[in-house]
């Protein structure tokens, strides 16, 4: 959730923190903060809020020094202040440190620490860890936090600087991301790859349990069992300039308009190669149950896997949230099948639903967008998107690219099985081909769904319904409005409106109706008839016209028609860009809405 960034070299380490937490930002804006190595010793500077009150007071301030690490606290321990924020020191003033994750066993050190002394500052579960560090050094920093998370339970990304150590960043992880990147005479290291892409593309991804030591051009790793081990180093293909808006308003609103390019690039990567890993035919033809699992949006995308495997593959697919899914002690086993849908691949609840699946047996394919992911290490084959990077917040074109990726994969596994003939293979992937041309049709309609934004973007409350294949797609429309706008809003299955929903609609209500030909269009009428007769205000979104559509609506967005695989994809920008505008109408903060991060990493 919150962002690490940390800096050993020539270069001011304040200027390189800065920009790299500016890059972070969307994984935490609660606050932040520097530690800083200079001749004066250890400096700290930390500040509420964004990014740019922590540049203005460095810039009040400065920091001169080559080693630092810096923050950006999505707070879960300790509402958003000065002292909670990150940066930690120790109570000599030597040591400081930053930590994404929890520390679960915090009250029961703090107190031991406290008894022995150490003065707490903060109401943070992290000041626990930097005081374990410093009761624990005896000339030896990476022995030191070895020692002290020996003692810590939880999941974390640290990174820690001491004065005596001018030279050196020691960092480890346990559940959080942690990346590093080496140049000659620098060490880089971030939560994750975007922070360091102006300075490298190739990136060394800690593993759970590992330890290094970053120096100027230099890392040393560790294993779990503190056995030395070679850093392997994994380029990633992303061009730093995704990182800027390009003349956009907003990086959510130039995303969603690459959500063409992002599907033909994951269509490209993925039409005839396999995975990456190794599940054979064999057991693949075994399988007598998938469990997809996924949360938020990329719950919906495996949603909608579910509606296209099942009928494909003649055997029980579920689309499971993973949140869920580990605790309720699922009858998983040698002969299931789980695939993890996330856009980072470090997912706290996806990554530990797949280690309680492979622990009972089953093994795991991992849909991801980010190569060397924890998901991505920890399954048997990974299937990669190829949206690049997202900052916004919200979700946009790495949805269409996991949509893209999962229909994809479905007709993989057919083929595989054994239940899909070659010659329709090859009819359903050339299908598969027209998704970009249809998604910029899609995004053609920006026009008449910024009409409707700016009609309804005082509401507030929606409901959003829909059919069969379209009903994740009504999730998500509604997902994507309460994140971006923070309206009410609710997405459910047509069907189900009549069981307590419909009590909610009148003539003040705004009721989002996605239509499709190929999906119970008639039943989708008949629905549309029910809102109608509540009054409700019926704005629909629909792949065909027709008189009785007219008569209902008060409001009709007429989309591409598309082939059912494709229908979700067609679909997916119209909501996006109806939420999309409604917030920017409202004047919220599109790209990092309040409360959210882009990387979930503690449960």
């Amino acid at each position: 959730m919150c962002g690490i960034v940390g800096y050993v070299g020539p270069r001011q380490a304040q200027d390189v923190l800065l920009d790299g937490l500016a890059r972070l930002e969307y994984r935490g804006y609660d606050s932040a903060g520097l530690a800083v190595l200079g001749a004066g010793g250890l400096k700290l500077v930390r500040r509420v809020g964004k990014i740019d009150r922590l540049r203005e007071a460095v810039r009040a301030a400065p920091l001169p020094g080559h080693v630092g690490i810096g923050h950006t606290r999505w707070a879960t321990h300790g509402l958003p202040s000065e002292e909670n924020a990150h940066p930690h020191a120790d109570c000599s003033g030597k040591i400081a440190l930053v930590h994404n994750g929890i520390i679960e066993n915090h009250r029961t050190l703090r107190e031991r620490l406290a008894s022995s002394g150490h003065t707490f500052k903060s109401q943070t579960d992290t000041e626990a860890l930097v005081h374990l560090v410093e009761e624990r050094y005896q000339g030896d920093l990476v022995a030191a936090v070895r020692r002290a998370l020996a003692e810590t339970q939880g999941a974390f990304a640290i990174a820690v600087i001491h004065a005596d150590h001018p030279d050196e960043i020691v960092v480890a992880r346990k559940g959080s991301p942690l990346v590093i990147g080496i140049l000659p005479g620098e060490g880089l290291v971030a939560s994750d790859a975007p922070a360091l892409l102006p300075y490298t593309r190739d990136f060394c991804f800690l593993s759970d349990g590992e330890v290094a030591r970053v120096r100027p051009g230099k890392v040393e790793l560790w294993d779990p069992e503190g056995t030395p081990k070679k850093p392997e180093f994994r380029h990633v293909p992303w061009d730093p300039l995704t990182a800027e808006k390009q003349g956009y308003r907003h990086f959510m609103e130039k995303e969603i308009h690459e959500q063409s390019q992002a599907v033909a690039d994951t269509l490209r990567g993925q039409l005839w190669s396999p995975w990456e890993g190794g599940l054979s035919e064999d057991y693949l033809k075994e399988v007598d149950h998938i469990y997809l699992i996924a949360c938020g949006t990329s719950y919906h995308a495996a949603l909608v896997a579910e509606y296209l495997w099942e009928p494909l593959l003649g055997i029980p697919v579920a689309a499971e949230i993973a949140s869920e899914f580990r605790y309720k002690a699922p009858a998983v086993g040698p002969r299931a099948l789980v695939v993890a849908v996330s856009q980072s691949g470090e997912t706290v609840d996806t990554l530990m639903a797949v280690r309680e699946a492979r622990a009972r047996g089953a093994k795991a394919l991992t849909v991801t967008n980010i190569v060397g992911s924890a998901l991505a290490r920890e399954s048997d084959g990974v299937v990669y998107t190829r949206a690049g990077l997202e900052i916004g917040v919200a979700a946009s074109k790495t949805f269409t690219a996991q949509l893209a990726a999962l229909a994809l994969l479905g007709l993989k596994l057919a083929r595989a099985r054994g239940v899909i003939s070659q010659a329709r293979l090859e009819a359903e992937l050339e299908t598969l081909s027209r998704g970009p041309a249809l998604l910029v049709k899609a995004l053609e309609l920006e026009k008449p769904v910024e009409e409707l934004a700016e009609r309804f973007y005082q509401k507030s409350d929606f409901l959003y319904l829909a059919r069969g294949i379209l009903y994740p797609m009504a999730l998500e429309g509604a997902l994507k409005l309460k994140e971006i706008s923070y309206i009410h809003a609710e997405g459910y299955p047509a069907g189900e409106m009549k069981h307590g929903p419909i009590a909610l609609i009148d003539e003040e209500m705004p009721v989002v109706f996605l239509a499709s030909r190929e999906e119970l269009w008639d039943k989708s009428l008949a629905n549309m008839e029910e809102v109608r007769a509540r009054r409700g205000i019926l704005i629909v979104f629909a792949d065909q016209d027709h008189p009785e559509l007219r008569r209902l609506a008060d409001h009709v967005v007429l989309l591409p028609p598309a082939p059912r695989p494709l229908v979700p994809l067609v679909f997916a920008p119209p909501l996006q860009l109806l939420a999309y505008h409604i917030a920017r109408l409202r004047g919220t903060d599109v790209d990092q809405p309040r409360n959210l991060a882009k990387t979930v990493t503690v449960e």
